[in-house]
């Protein structure tokens, strides 16, 4: 009997599923990028009687096949071998399986919709939030498939009919009251009898008309999906053992943490560790709904867990870095001494839907830090913003930078015999943060730097320890 076998008879031995105790489970892209990942994580799923429900993602490589056919000055051949690179990693998975008729029609159906879409020659962002939902909804069907060759009841289910979202295609903001009024009549019912299969990344607006919550949502759908069915916990199988104090490819001695805190959780995932989608804690916040992270290769060495409880531990935990940042300074005399200078700025960047991460002020300027991830559907920034800006104040963009945070808990700038400002003063800081929160400590540095800064201060303050 195998490790995962064992495992599973001894913690679930006796139990029963109900709606008080069903877990979720999310399953990245690479955890169901071929066939034989696709059973693993099925294993996974039957090991734990009390996982009902499962979002999927698109088969690794799927996905970023679909950003590139987004491109509107693709030629006929290049768009020709997208479509045929995203059909063979399909068919790698299909020849070693013998698909149920209902499978077969929904499947095929749905490829041949995905080829007809490709050759589209215009994409706004409606029609390439279309587009880019045929990964998951693809790779849904052959993992429904994979849990029946296993002897499971399961049934392949649209996360469209219910997770509910407005039209902001590219980025799409769920409306949680609807989405668990949808849940309750459309998809609870089904649970008790079934593993419901379902697509994470993907919604729908009022209209019907498919939208997307963002590169990476997965995670945070099947967090929405939780809250909306009232589950106890949700588990994200990825790549690695659990969140990190840092990325292990950069440093050796990374070692995965047992246990965080959703404010610690939150805070590590905005800033930098890719892992996990950063509004994941959001709804698992709201509930109470425990989260997991662990490899879906390696479930037997367990993960992180991530819970409401607070750490008992005061202090740094981890080290996080996300490239690829902008700052972005306004400076007006007409600060000085002014009111409504900021609420104007912010009112302007509302408008175009930017999101700002680190704020610092002067008496006549404010620095801000925006994320500009090189796989975003839109630029974080656009051109209009900046010439609304530029009608009062001085706008000057700095690209480039990497931001790097301290994550913790109480964290401060003297702990104990820790002087952190003497360990920070030995890099060139562009911008510092720190006094909003005492779960983390963030700066600015030159991109090219990044990696050396990381890699010191885990030495230092986390290897140390």
């Amino acid at each position: 009997m195998s490790f995962l076998a064992k495992f599973s008879l001894l913690r679930f031995k006796g139990e029963t599923v109900s709606n008080s105790n069903i877990n979720v489970a999310k399953f990245g892209g690479t955890s169901v990028a071929d066939y034989d990942a696709m059973v693993r994580c099925a294993e996974i799923v039957l090991s734990n009687p009390n996982t009902r429900l499962v979002a999927v993602s698109a088969s690794s490589g799927v996905t970023n096949h679909l950003v590139s056919l987004a491109n509107d000055t693709l030629s006929e051949a290049e768009r020709q071998a997208h479509i045929d690179a995203v059909v063979a990693i399909q068919h790698n998975i299909t020849e070693k399986l013998t698909l149920d008729a209902d499978i077969t029609d929904g499947f095929l159906a749905t490829l041949e919709a995905f080829k007809a879409h490709a050759l589209t020659s215009e994409f706004d962002a409606r029609a390439t939030d279309e587009l880019l939902s045929f990964g998951e909804r693809l790779s849904s069907y052959l993992f429904t498939q994979v849990l029946r060759s296993l002897g499971a009841t399961s049934l392949r289910f649209d996360v469209r009919d219910v997770l509910a979202t407005n039209s902001h295609f590219g980025k799409a903001e769920p409306n949680v009251e609807r989405t668990s009024e949808l849940a309750e009549s459309a998809l609870c019912p089904l649970l008790a009898d079934n593993i419901i299969v379902t697509q994470g990344f993907i919604g729908a607006n009022s209209q019907g008309e498919t939208t997307t919550l963002g590169r990476g949502g997965s995670d945070y759908s099947a967090a929405l999906l939780a809250e909306a069915i009232d589950a106890k916990a949700v588990y994200i199988w990825t790549d690695v053992v659990g969140i990190f104090s840092t990325d292990p490819r950069l440093c050796v001695k990374a070692a995965p943490i047992a246990k965080l805190s959703f404010d610690e959780a939150a805070e590590m995932a905005t800033f930098g560790a890719k892992v996990l989608h950063p509004a994941t804690i959001l709804p698992a916040s709201r509930s109470g709904i425990s989260v997991f992270v662990g490899s879906s290769r390696a479930p037997e060495q367990g993960g992180t867990w991530i819970e409401k409880e607070k750490s008992e531990q005061a202090g740094i935990r981890a080290v996080t870095q996300r490239k690829n940042q902008i700052l972005l300074t306004v400076k007006s005399p007409e600060m000085l001494l002014a009111s409504g200078f900021l609420a104007r700025v912010f009112t302007i960047l509302a408008k175009y839907n930017i999101s700002v991460d680190l704020v610092t002020t002067s008496e006549i300027s404010v620095a801000l830090t925006l994320d500009n991830a090189p796989n975003a559907s839109r630029p974080e920034l656009d051109q209009a913003c900046l010439d609304e800006l530029s009608e009062f104040c001085h706008v000057t963009v700095e690209n480039n930078l990497t931001l790097v945070a301290l994550i913790g808990s109480e964290i401060q700038l003297r702990h104990g015999e820790l002087n952190l400002m003497g360990v920070l003063s030995d890099f060139n800081i562009r911008l510092i943060c720190h006094g909003a929160s005492k779960h983390n400590l963030c700066f600015l540095v030159e991109q090219t730097e990044s990696d050396n800064v990381v890699q010191a201060i885990h030495s230092r303050l986390l290897e140390a320890c």
